[in-house]
């Protein structure tokens, strides 16, 4: 069985030497599993025993949940103590500055902090009211780049026109509706900082040690506020894995970890290599994985747990086969562990959905929509249900409120009638014209790429029945077999993104889509810098597993699997590998 950490009898030599750590600058470069979190905690620990005042601290986390798991190992080690230390998100953070300091950012105490949906309510009129083109700036890319504006802090004089003038009325309007959104609470303090001198002083003054967990996801406004604060006493201690990095396309920056020397030449840099979660087999073949990546700081990652079972590799004819072969595996070897089925796509989860649904095998969509209750799904499905059934009122209803009035009017003049004569696949393909769907997406959303990614997967599938009666009872008795009123759902397989499953671990795993343009991603082929993060997402899925891990594709293999030795690997289907003169090829 592999060790696991929670039940170390000590820290190991690393971690002791990060604990045990004293001023200044410190990284700690954590492998997958390696104990990141305890160390982290430990540190903190250790600042407060040794005489540092609580409130002289700030540890810094990516989520609240985060936070509040150092928080419950703080309160088990010391007891309950009348002053705590800052424990929260960056934006936590940011929001108890502003509060305090709301004068000086011309705002009243009582301001409010808007969400995406707030924010964007707040563009679409700014954009109304300046007459600009939602055609050539629609909302959720206005909204995407005042955002990175915000995030890079951009001086608005590099703005061009007429983002520049959609910006500071944006602002203008946050600020008389003494309001901030979400990206303010990051950018507003780095600007008051830097404006304001003594206000500086007084947080630098405040705040002692910097403590920042996940160091390698921060991007560059949040990076300027961890240096601010820390720059005179020196004291910001980080922890990260630059080979887990996998959030550039949300301004995550991990160049920050890569050069914490250089901003910081004083620092203590401190390995934890040896991984408790997963066994030999498991920690090795990630690690032969994320070796190919050349941007990224040296380490070694290793475990003392047991070999384990070889990682199994399973082939597929298509996606339907692959996820017959995933949930087969799945029933013949069910040991009532917590299970997995994680992707690089929201659009995978189409035929994994419908394979356990088939074996009514109960299951958890963690962190979002089920595939037919996404949006762009069920407004196709409107479309192609009013056809089918000219009577049906609320697929009539979601249409016309959907989309506009000489839209909806022509919908539910011929839809009726060309649903006599095409084919499913052909439906869809009126539908989507006939409203400027994809442009329509682009407009309303702001992931139309992902969006679209579903739209080609139910294309895909609509491919197999060549009636449209057929094709809408498949969807419905699927969409209707789930089982979603068990009353036991610790036993559901959960299914989600590699993205999603960062932080998590499950005993078993299976890694579904390991094809080329899938993982890595078609989108990512293009620049090196890409095709590395989608190395770092393999890596990141393969090291969510404790016990057994099961990667699957279908058509072209992806080229992470060549990088894995076939002593690490039992493949399930015709031979995967053949040796000429010591290579190893796919075949």
């Amino acid at each position: 069985m592999s060790k696991n950490r929670e039940n170390q009898p000590d820290l190991n030599p690393e971690q002791r030497e990060a604990v045990a750590h004293g001023k200044g600058p410190l990284l700690i470069s954590a492998g997958a599993g390696s104990g990141k979190t305890r160390t982290l905690t430990q540190r903190l620990i250790k600042l407060i025993e040794s005489g540092v005042g609580p409130e002289k601290i700030v540890a810094i986390t990516f989520t609240n949940k985060a936070a509040q798991e150092i928080r419950n190992r703080v309160g088990a080690r010391i007891g309950d103590i009348e002053t705590w230390p800052f424990l929260g998100t960056f934006h936590s953070l940011g929001a108890k500055i502003l509060r305090n300091e709301h004068p000086l950012v011309g705002r009243g105490r009582n301001f409010v902090i808007y969400d995406n949906d707030d924010s964007m309510r707040v563009i679409k009129k700014v954009l109304k009211d300046l007459d600009i083109s939602d055609v050539r700036f629609p909302a959720p890319k206005v909204q995407k780049k005042v955002s990175f504006i915000k995030d890079e802090l951009i001086s608005r004089d590099e703005l061009e026109e007429p983002i520049n003038f959609i910006f500071d009325e944006y602002e203008r309007r946050l600020m008389a509706q003494n309001s901030f959104d979400f990206d303010d609470l990051i950018e507003k303090v780095v600007r008051l900082f830097r404006k304001n001198e003594s206000t500086l002083d007084k947080y630098q003054n405040m705040f002692e040690y910097i403590l920042v967990d996940e160091f390698q996801d921060i991007n560059t406004s949040q990076y300027a506020l961890v240096r601010l604060l820390a720059q005179n006493h020196k004291n910001l201690n980080v922890v990260g894995d630059d080979n887990q990095s996998i959030y550039g396309f949300r301004g995550a920056d991990f160049r920050n970890f890569l050069n914490f020397e250089k901003d910081w030449p004083e620092a203590k840099i401190v390995h934890l290599g040896e991984n408790y979660r997963s066994t030999k087999n498991i920690v090795n073949a990630a690690a032969e994985v994320i070796k190919n990546n050349n941007l990224q700081r040296p380490k070694k990652l290793w475990t003392s747990n047991d070999p384990g079972e070889p990682v199994k590799v399973l082939a597929a004819q298509n996606a339907e086969d692959e996820a017959m072969q995933i949930i087969s595996d799945i029933i013949a070897n069910d040991d009532g562990k917590p299970t997995a089925i994680i992707y690089r796509t929201n659009a995978q989860s189409r035929a994994l959905e419908q394979a356990l649904n088939l074996d009514s095998i109960p299951y958890d969509i963690f962190g979002g929509l089920k595939f037919y209750d996404r949006k762009e799904i069920k407004d196709i499905m409107a479309g192609l249900k009013y056809g089918f059934n000219p009577q049906d009122a609320i697929s009539l209803e979601r249409l016309i409120k959907t989309f506009r009035k000489d839209e909806g009017r022509e919908l539910k003049e011929r839809l009726p009638e060309f649903a006599k004569t095409l084919t499913p696949i052909e439906l869809i393909g009126f539908f989507m014209k006939t409203v400027n769907y994809e442009s329509h997406l682009q407009s309303k959303s702001d992931n139309p790429e992902e969006r679209m990614d579903n739209i080609v997967e139910l294309i895909n599938f609509a491919s197999n029945f060549q009636t449209l009666q057929e094709f809408i009872e498949k969807v419905s008795l699927l969409d209707s077999a789930e089982n979603t009123k068990s009353p036991e759902r610790k036993s559901a397989v959960k299914l989600m993104t590699i993205h999603l499953s960062k932080g998590l671990e499950f005993d078993n795993v299976y890694l579904a889509g390991v094809n080329e343009g899938v993982l890595p991603h078609e989108r990512s082929l293009l620049t090196k810098n890409d095709l590395e993060e989608e190395r770092r997402l393999m890596y990141v899925a393969m090291t969510r597993a404790r016990r057994k891990l099961t990667l699957s594709f279908y058509g072209h293999a992806s080229r992470f699997l060549y990088e894995i030795p076939p002593e690490f690997i039992n493949f399930s289907g015709p031979r995967l590998w053949t040796d000429d003169e010591d290579e190893i090829h796919l075949i």
